[in-house]
């Protein structure tokens, strides 16, 4: 098992180009099945056995989602064997996947998204980075990944743009404004550590995603939202904000970095403000 998972997990990086997080689940998910089912050769799994673990898996009342992407994961590694001859049949085809409630993605007002952006005090030592990075976060609508990865020679102060590393390692010109640029500049033009890394922590090495939460946490407490708001809220934000005054769902796919169009329609859900005024504008007899 330990050699087939090794090199199916080269398989996602090399060939598929999947995220490290994206193959340590892999790992995670695959290294439990082998635990589970130690004695018994990979040729020798078949339908039943998989059921069977699955069953075992679904007693320990784990979430539909969860569960969903085991069993993807088992469909993937064993047609990855089939196709590299390693087992004659997949056992794991006929698995059926759970249905998944669609789940809308909570966003902030753009009145709440500028009281905390507007939050940080500038005065402060680390108020013009913090007001840079909640800039960006909503400006350019980016993963807290992509935002702690950015390099200063990724931002293009003359085009307005920002180039990013993606999911999939996968690279993407993102439009930025220019409040969220002129905020960069003011933060690197003043800060004390010289790098080519934008946003720094107080050490002056690249800050982590679970500073950036932290950031974010901070202002909530200073301001009079009574909700938890994490990084990707502000790109929940980002994306809804833009659809709702009218940008097509095509472009925002684009700027978002999705692959797939069925990824980026659950944003297509619209706020009541906006459903009352369409249907006040669009109905004779409201």
């Amino acid at each position: 098992m330990n050699r087939h998972l090794e090199k199916f997990l080269s398989y996602l990086e090399i060939e598929k180009n999947y995220s490290t997080h994206t193959i340590l689940n892999y790992r995670i998910d695959l290294e439990e099945f082998h635990k589970a089912n130690a004695d018994l050769p990979i040729d020798k799994v078949d339908y039943l056995q998989l059921r069977k673990y699955l069953a075992f898996m679904r007693n320990r009342n784990l979430k539909p989602r969860t569960m969903a992407r085991k069993i993807s994961t088992l469909r993937s590694f064993f047609k990855f064997l089939q196709r590299e001859g390693f087992i004659k049949e997949n056992p794991a085809v006929l698995l059926m996947t759970p249905k998944l409630d669609k789940r809308l993605p909570h966003f902030l007002s753009e009145q709440e998204v500028a009281s905390l952006i507007e939050c940080p005090k500038l005065e402060e030592v680390a108020g013009p980075r913090d007001r840079a990075i909640l800039e960006t976060l909503y400006s350019a609508g980016l993963r807290v990944s992509e935002l702690v990865g950015l390099n200063v020679e990724h931002v293009d102060f003359i085009s307005n743009l920002v180039r990013v590393m993606g999911k999939g390692k996968k690279e993407r010109l993102v439009p930025i404004g220019n409040t969220a640029l002129q905020a960069i500049k003011d933060y690197l033009d003043h800060r004390r550590h010289k790098s080519n890394v934008v946003f720094l922590n107080k050490n002056g090495t690249r800050i982590t995603d679970r500073s950036i939460r932290n950031i974010i946490n901070k202002y909530i407490t200073q301001t009079s939202l009574k909700m938890s708001v994490s990084p990707h809220m502000f790109r929940h934000s980002f994306a809804t904000h833009l659809l709702n005054r009218g940008a097509d769902l095509r472009s925002v796919q684009e700027l978002l970095g999705h692959v797939n169009l069925s990824t980026t329609q659950i944003y297509t859900h619209v706020t009541t403000e906006r459903l009352k005024s369409v249907y006040d504008k669009a109905h004779p007899r409201a």
